[in-house]
């Protein structure tokens, strides 16, 4: 954590240094006018990094804990939380992603696909839930 904290600091004050250098080019170039849409956005991402920093360090003083990667004496195992079980062989997740993709033809094409969609993603959602109530993978 520590590592991200200084990378978040490091990343503020490029961004500050990328803001100042934006709107001095942009003064040079557009003869004393600011582009503002520029200079805001780089400030902003400037001071987005400085809060995501200063979060950080409060985070990592406040746990006192060190992640697996900050630590020397880790091995690769110790990073690796368990995220999970997932079938490689369930068929739910393209059927999910067809609901999802008639939904936004519903959207750009008819509105009443939609409701098609809203059946098959339901059904798809379902089934990827209590796949493992049922048949030869049955609990």
């Amino acid at each position: 954590m520590r590592v991200n904290t200084n990378l978040f600091w490091i990343l503020a004050v490029f961004m500050v240094l990328a803001a100042t250098a934006y709107t001095v080019w942009s003064v040079i170039w557009y003869e004393g006018e600011v582009e503002w849409v520029g200079t805001v956005a780089i400030s902003l991402t400037a001071i987005l990094s400085g809060f995501l920093a200063f979060y950080l360090g409060k985070v990592h003083k406040a746990q006192g804990g060190e992640l697996p990667e900050d630590r020397l004496d880790s091995n690769i195992d110790d990073g690796d939380p368990e995220m999970g079980f997932y079938s490689p062989w369930s068929w739910w997740p393209i059927v999910l992603a067809g609901g999802g993709a008639l939904l936004v033809l519903g959207l750009a094409v008819g509105f009443w696909i939609c409701f098609i969609a809203a059946a098959v993603t339901l059904v798809a959602i379902v089934g990827w839930v209590y796949e493992y109530y049922r048949g030869n993978f049955a609990r």
